[in-house]
């Protein structure tokens, strides 16, 4: 199953664009990185009273950053709810995936 979708599309507005550089210090464009590196590893989780599919994602940036990013498809396009680096344990899991498959 698709994660993500082909286009690669991100969906940014004012609420969203800075909020994990202000609390993360991650840049909206790493964000987008990884989703053009390989491998990226994610798993699909349900969230909320709505059940929206959120997908968490473990990749890594341009310059080697790994990150922890959590995201929605909304109209087609990535919506990123939340970026952070990864810790110990999610790095961890990221090796061992991506030596086996990208699917957590």
């Amino acid at each position: 199953m698709k994660s993500f979708p082909e286009s690669k599309s991100f969906d940014w507005d004012e609420g969203n664009i800075n909020k994990n550089w202000d609390k993360h210090r991650v840049h909206h464009l790493e964000c987008e990185e990884i989703f053009f590196n390989e491998p990226i590893v994610t798993k699909v989780e349900k969230r909320g009273v709505s059940q929206e599919e959120r997908v968490c994602a473990l990749g890594v940036t341009n310059e080697g950053r790994f990150l922890f990013v959590v995201f929605t498809i909304r109209r087609g396009r990535i919506r990123v709810v939340s970026a952070r680096d990864m810790n110990k344990k999610e790095r961890k899991i990221y090796h061992e995936k991506t030596k086996e498959d990208t699917e957590i």
